[in-house]
């Protein structure tokens, strides 16, 4: 089922430059023929998420990949007859870019706590909360 105003788009020619074309090169989700049957974003996700972190490209590719992988959450394998769908690899693949990504993420994002780090006085010490003009 497409919803109205979804657009589906990949043009190769631009994915030299940051933008919806190579966010969708890097994410593989170039089969956009189909729609919303082939490609697991829109356009204006993309986009949306590339506004929401304009300067962080790894943090919207990280939020888009969360948001395909709770979309595929729920497929199963499937057999009715000769007939095998097997869904699961789908959600499996986006899964472990997921892992990939928080990984790499998080090497940049989350700010050490090793005292070698720190410097000068430590930031919590005895007596940073007494209000000396409090009442006693």
């Amino acid at each position: 089922m497409v919803m109205i105003g979804q657009i589906y788009t990949y043009n190769p020619s631009q994915i030299g430059t940051y933008g919806k074309d190579r966010m969708r090169f890097e994410l593989g989700d170039v089969m956009v023929g189909g729609g919303a049957e082939t490609a697991a974003l829109s356009d204006g996700e993309i986009e949306a998420m590339l506004a929401a972190y304009p300067q962080k490209w790894k943090r919207a590719k990280l939020a888009l990949v969360e948001s395909v992988c709770r979309r595929f959450a729920y497929e199963v394998e499937t057999a009715v007859g000769p007939l095998k769908l097997g869904l699961q690899a789908r959600a499996d693949a986006w899964r472990a870019m997921h892992k990939e990504l928080k990984a790499e993420a998080g090497s940049f994002s989350v700010p050490t706590a090793n005292s070698e780090s720190i410097a000068g006085a430590p930031y919590f010490n005895v007596g940073m909360m007494d209000n000396p003009r409090g009442q006693k």
